[in-house]
Formats: structure tokens, C-alpha cells, sequence
């Protein structure tokens, strides 16, 4: 199994990584967004047009 960090081979105390860095690399990707689950209710793409909306409309 290969870390979906970096490509190295994985170490048992940190799997499916192979380092406490890649570990770490991967949780901050989770906590700022980086990765996300998409929604399939309505309710959220109706609030994402909205929201697209109003953000448009500020002035810089």
C-alpha cells in the first residue's frame, strides 16, 4: 500500500500513511477544506446560489 501523500510505501504506525508528516499533511487538508463531501440535497444548492448571489454583489 502506497501513502496518498507522497507515494512512499506505508509504516504500520501510521497507516494508510507513511509518516506522522504525511499523517498531519493530509488532517490540515481536511480542517481548511481542501477536501470536502459533496451534498446531493437541493436545500444546499439552493443556498449555494444564494450565497453566489450576495457574495456578487458586494462591493470590493
Amino acid at each position: 500500500m502506497n501513502c496518498p501523500i507522497c507515494g512512499e510505501d506505508t509504516v504500520k504506525p501510521f497507516r494508510p500513511f507513511c509518516s506522522k508528516r504525511c499523517a498531519d499533511i493530509d488532517l490540515a487538508k481536511w480542517l481548511n477544506g481542501s477536501y470536502a463531501v459533496p451534498s446531493q440535497r437541493e436545500d444546499d444548492l439552493d443556498d449555494e446560489i444564494q450565497d453566489a448571489g450576495e457574495f456578487k454583489d458586494r462591493p470590493h
